[in-house]
């Protein structure tokens, strides 16, 4: 095995802090050709979540797969740079939204220059889960992804999958099910599954069924008094009335009869 010696001391903190800043502020504007022109041509890039490495052919589809898309989208840095010599570490966080879920990846890089040039990067990620009161706590750790999905990945698929429940309403379909969610999102039934299973921590129908209950909410204000909230329930989707009911309790801590009086009372004050 063949040691590599890299330069260290002042000089080399100064190229190592240039082109770590540049490749930071080249990922938070999205331009995916900057991104790929800071890497070595013997990179090795480490995505310890996903247990895999990638060489520089690999990098463009990962990184176009990993920059934040929708205006508004980014990845909140929790840490300035840090530099030692040829090593620079970074630290983030990269927040994963859907249904009822809210988590985040911790997320760290220990990244090598080499001429100037990115030459390793080892990225590290842990999950942190937040409680109703907004409070962090740890995991579980969700199991190691081997879909090819990176935490920042997930994140972005999180955004999509809840954009078309937002704009398609697909849950308005009493019969609507995964296979049908994963051919109209461009995503395979399996990464809906862990992003939902592993990630958020809940079930693809109760993913669906929140979906359902929310827009049951925003509509029931401006029902007519005389509309019964079970039939509203069969028109948001809900196909079975138990399930509504258990899902609202989830939800609200009432029932739906005493929801709508305590709303009452509050919309008479």
């Amino acid at each position: 095995m063949t040691l590599t010696m890299l330069p260290d001391g002042p000089e080399q903190t100064a190229i190592t802090a240039e082109t770590v800043l540049r490749y930071h502020l080249c990922w938070k504007h999205r331009d995916l050709d900057g991104v790929i022109a800071l890497y070595h041509p013997d990179v090795q890039y480490h995505d310890f979540f996903q247990n895999r490495v990638l060489g520089y052919r690999e990098l463009r589809d990962y990184v176009r797969a990993c920059l934040p898309h929708e205006t508004g989208e980014d990845i909140v840095h929790s840490d300035r740079i840090r530099v030692d010599g040829c090593t620079a570490f970074i630290q983030y966080q990269v927040t994963v939204q859907g249904g009822e879920g809210l988590v985040a990846f911790q997320s760290s890089e220990a990244i090598t220059v080499k001429d100037g040039l990115i030459w390793r990067v080892n990225e590290y990620a842990t999950l942190i889960r937040r409680d109703s009161n907004g409070s962090a706590r740890s995991g579980p750790r969700p199991a190691t992804s081997r879909l090819g999905l990176s935490p920042r990945q997930l994140s972005t698929m999180a955004q999509d999958l809840e954009h078309y429940f937002q704009l398609q309403r697909p849950y308005l379909d009493p019969e609507l099910d995964l296979q049908q969610v994963a051919e109209a999102s461009g995503y395979s039934r399996n990464q809906i599954s862990y992003l939902l299973n592993q990630v958020l921590g809940q079930s693809f129908y109760r993913y669906v069924n929140q979906a359902r209950l929310q827009h049951l909410l925003n509509g029931l204000e401006h029902a007519p008094g005389s509309v019964k909230i079970d039939d509203l329930a069969f028109a948001a989707g809900f196909n079975s009335l138990s399930a509504f009911y258990k899902c609202f309790r989830q939800h609200t801590g009432l029932s739906p009869k005493a929801w709508v009086k305590q709303n009452s009372l509050r919309a008479r004050s």
